[in-house]
């Protein structure tokens, strides 16, 4: 089981994730605090809070999804 911290600060950021998750043939899960979401439900993921640090857990790999990942990594220094 693999663990990545992203965050996912608008809406078109939620929608680009969804997309990315959906294309996996595992499955996946968004949780922060006790919520556990799934990863392809884009009303799931929008009723999270966005402005937090999200925990995404997977069991598979898509090496497209994982660079998706990793630019929204949440312990990337951001420069704007």
């Amino acid at each position: 089981m693999r663990e990545k911290r992203i965050m996912l600060p608008t809406v078109a950021d939620a929608k680009e994730f969804v997309s990315a998750a959906s294309k996996c043939d595992f499955d996946i899960d968004v949780f922060y605090n006790r919520v556990v979401i799934d990863a392809k439900s884009i009303l799931g993921v929008l009723s999270l809070d966005l402005t937090r640090v999200l925990t995404v857990s997977y069991n598979g790999e898509n090496q497209e999804f994982e660079e998706f990942l990793e630019s929204k990594a949440a312990d990337k220094s951001r420069v704007a």
